[in-house]
């Protein structure tokens, strides 16, 4: 099995990804959706802010009523738009969020570090939180009954509290929990880049013991994709590849290992 992470940002292609997975029945997908939560977020009047952690990871500041938007966006439009485009390539998906039957559970952080014109603040009314625990065995059955399981944040707490939960780092929480052999983390480049800018300054491959130290080329969101990495591996997972999503074939692709191999 292999669970498959294709972005929201500007630059993914999701289509690509849907193509290529759509004949394959060994598959969790996973998606986010942070482009489509911005734009209706602006279409709302409620302008998205983002806040940097003191280790430079950026995240969206989620207080209750962006909450309220990024589930309309992601668990809303765009896991509908996906489980009908699989459909319609022959695939039959299932879309859930992380609350339905509690398949993300986790806690809320109590407040979240953030730099601020070079002072770390307290910011304490976020709703990000972690996923602690997999609800595997519906995925199972899901694959058991012959469905392939589409899924995104939000995740939820025991109390029903929902959660903006990172949806790399649940992606790497489902591949161990369904003891996935790869996990797959698209992108809109060719993977972990020594100079952002620069495409042709991939980093092919990645020792597990030695993600700390690449962290040093990773800006924005590329850090989480190592801390996904890193955390799908301890737990058991092989292989973790970050790669594009803007090629044809980039699921085939990506398990050739074109684009950095964590393993």
């Amino acid at each position: 099995m292999i669970v498959v992470k294709v972005g929201g940002a500007e630059g993914n292609d999701i289509d690509n990804v849907l193509i290529d997975l759509a004949p394959r029945r060994d598959y969790v997908l996973v998606h986010g959706g942070s482009n489509e939560v911005d734009r209706l977020a602006e279409a709302l009047g409620r302008p998205t802010r983002y806040i940097t952690s003191p280790s430079g990871v950026v995240s969206r500041y989620t207080d209750k009523e962006t909450m309220e938007v990024f589930t309309m966006a992601l668990a809303g439009k765009m896991n509908t738009a996906i489980v009908a485009r699989l459909q319609a390539l022959g695939a039959p998906a299932v879309g859930l969020s992380g609350v339905d039957g509690g398949l993300l559970t986790g806690r809320r952080k109590e407040a979240v570090r953030a730099v601020d014109n070079g002072r770390v603040l307290l910011v304490k009314d976020d709703h990000y939180g972690i996923v602690e625990q997999v609800n595997a065995s519906l995925i199972q059955l899901l694959f058991d009954a012959g469905y392939v399981p589409v899924i995104s944040p939000p995740g939820v707490t025991p109390q029903g509290e929902l959660i903006n939960a990172d949806a790399d780092r649940v992606a790497a929480q489902i591949a161990v929990a369904m003891k996935a052999e790869t996990l797959v983390l698209f992108t809109n480049v060719p993977g972990l880049l020594r100079e952002p800018s620069d495409p042709t300054t991939l980093i092919p491959e990645v020792a597990r013991d030695r993600i700390t130290f690449f962290m040093n080329f990773a800006y924005g969101r590329m850090k989480k994709k190592l801390i996904a990495a890193q955390e799908a591996l301890e737990g058991g997972v092989r292989r973790v590849v970050i790669a594009s999503s803007q090629h044809p074939d980039p699921v085939e692709r990506a398990l050739e290992g074109m684009g950095t191999v964590i393993a």
